[in-house]
């Protein structure tokens, strides 16, 4: 077999086993798919540098570049394995099998594991492996027909009976005239049982079974490999999309429908926003984010799907009485309105993972008194429903912040991708220590006893925001018109709120910008300034000064271990 159709039958098996896979997966779990289980261990063994790098080079779209990263390698070690079985056909069956096995290990690995997750790998890995076999034995055989027929003539002791294989499509004209001759010199033979043309070519070019063998009637046949290979493209899509039908995708948003229908208002509505909230200045981000425009940081290569009718939320742990609220249970509930904004460790200076959304839910101080917490407790590790965990202080959730357990975001049912049906809404906190999530269970714990997804992977237990400034516009590297041009952006101190903003060109004196109103301390503000900037490049930075007198620090760290600091500063152009 030539290599390149070796390197398909490889492919093709390849495509049929993820296909198979992702089917099976449909009916246990989605996240139990191979490809998804490996990209999920990839996450967790994640160091927290390389974690900042893909995020700072890939931003929100890290998650498909990984998932695209992973397939490509599966394509590429499919085809090798399609290679291999060209020279042994257990040699590409044994890599499907190492390859399931893989698989498998990566989907126990995960927090939410049951036996039942390897079945996806191991039926991807029979699926493959009997698809390469398959698609071997299509290509290699051409002649097997008169083999049958030449061997049933020879059990018969027939000898006038002389049968050869014509020589294959495609041949040159050199070997259609040995093919030819090799018919007459069957008829001039001695009477006996003839054999096909094929096994007395022995083990000449186009002959053999890769086994080395000089009786295999086997020759390649271009035409039966591809509609082969196509059928086992249609076979692997087909059973891809019924994996995704399965999956729960649209039974999920038609839930998320039904719950719009029955969603309260709000028994203690947020204040409306002031009108000079936002200084509708084009280029400078909204005050509201769009849910379709709000950033999304997490490990789930793929969204949780959660039936509001089936979740619970458990509390339990150091508390005089456990607790555990249905969907309906918590809709109930005297529901909370409030506009906070939410931020990413991840960020550095200036970065995107910042956005404000009014929030509806209900607060989770209340929810915790009643079941009752005890006094040394000062953790609460909350569980998503994939299995990741967060750590939270007890003292800021208990302090009279607006800590939510949401179920609305920008007056509509949380979208799947931020959490439905339930999340956890912190103000003050980076996300990675109280923005949980698809949140099914809350652990009152302590400290020094447990720990929290990304702590031992070098993050602080507690991650307090800290105050930060954006410059939005211009951005870095424009060209702007020499003379006035506005500069502005957002800044943030949650829960402590932004006084002041300054702003600076080419490490002049610093000067006060002018501040957009807000609704409370527990959002960003926008501000803005207008600079005379003289033709050249121009170094501009910005500074803030929350309600407690803290002023930025010029001092630049990287995001780990507890968030990022220093002045934001874009350079520009005026011409």
């Amino acid at each position: 077999m030539p290599a390149w159709a070796a390197a398909l039958t490889g492919l093709v098996a390849g495509a049929v086993a993820l296909g198979a896979a992702q089917i099976v997966a449909g009916l246990i779990d989605p996240g139990a798919a191979p490809v998804v289980a490996v990209g999920g261990a990839m996450v967790d063994a994640t160091p927290a540098g390389l974690k900042e790098w893909a995020i700072r080079t890939f931003g929100a779209n890290d998650k498909p570049v990984l998932l695209g990263g992973i397939v490509v390698v599966l394509a590429l070690v499919a085809a090798g394995l399609g290679l291999l079985a060209r020279r042994r056909a257990a040699y590409g069956t044994l890599g499907l099998a190492l390859f399931g096995l893989v698989g498998a290990a990566a989907a126990l690995s995960r927090p939410d594991a049951g036996v039942a997750h390897v079945l996806p790998s191991i039926a991807g890995a029979a699926a493959g492996a009997w698809t390469l076999s398959r698609l071997t034995r299509r290509a290699m055989d051409s002649g097997e027909e008169e083999y049958v027929a030449a061997s049933r003539a020879a059990d018969q002791g027939t000898g006038d009976t002389v049968l050869t294989a014509p020589a294959p499509a495609g041949s040159s004209s050199a070997e259609r005239t040995r093919a030819a001759s090799l018919r007459e010199d069957s008829r001039a033979a001695e009477p006996g049982p003839a054999l096909p043309a094929v096994m007395r070519a022995g083990t000449g070019p186009g002959v053999g079974s890769g086994a080395g063998s000089d009786s295999a009637p086997y020759a390649f046949d271009r035409r039966r490999l591809l509609t082969g290979a196509a059928a086992g493209v249609a076979v692997a899509g087909a059973a891809g999309l019924g994996g995704w039908l399965l999956s729960g995708t649209k039974d999920a948003e038609l839930a998320r429908r039904g719950v719009a229908r029955l969603l309260p208002r709000a028994a203690r509505p947020a204040a409306p926003i002031p009108a000079g909230a936002d200084l509708r200045i084009p280029g400078l981000t909204p005050f509201v984010t769009p849910n379709a425009e709000f950033y999304r940081v997490d490990t789930a290569l793929v969204v949780p799907s959660v039936d509001p009718a089936r979740w619970t939320l458990k509390i339990h742990g150091l508390v005089d009485r456990p607790v555990e609220l249905t969907f309906a249970d918590l809709l109930k509930r005297p529901l909370t309105e409030a506009d906070v904004t939410l931020t990413c460790v991840s960020n550095d200076v200036g970065g995107p993972y910042a956005g404000n959304a009014r929030w509806l839910g209900a607060r989770l101080a209340d929810v915790l008194r009643e079941a009752g917490i005890r006094r040394e407790a000062d953790m609460l590790l909350s569980v998503s429903e994939d299995g990741w965990t967060c750590g939270t202080p007890v003292d800021v959730v208990m302090d009279g912040r607006d800590a939510l357990l949401a179920v609305a975001m920008n007056g509509e049912v949380l979208p799947e991708a931020h959490g439905f049906p339930v999340r956890q809404v912190v103000p003050g906190l980076y996300g990675y220590v109280s923005a949980t999530k698809w949140v099914t269970e809350i652990r009152v714990t302590r400290f020094d006893r447990e720990e929290a997804y990304w702590t031992p992977r070098g993050w602080a237990p507690r991650g307090p925001i800290k105050t930060q400034s954006r410059i939005d516009l211009p951005r870095d590297g424009d060209e702007v018109t020499a003379g006035r041009t506005t500069v502005a952006g957002v800044a943030w101190a949650q829960h402590r709120g932004v006084d002041a903003v300054e702003v600076r060109a080419d490490g002049g004196a610093w000067r006060q910008a002018r501040l957009a109103d807000v609704p409370g301390p527990d959002t960003w503000r926008q501000w803005s300034l207008d600079l005379d900037l003289t033709p050249g490049r121009h170094a501009i930075s910005v500074r803030a000064t929350d309600a407690t007198g803290y002023t930025q620090t010029a001092d630049e760290v990287p995001p780990a271990p507890d968030g990022a600091t220093g002045h934001h500063t874009v350079t520009v152009t005026a011409r």
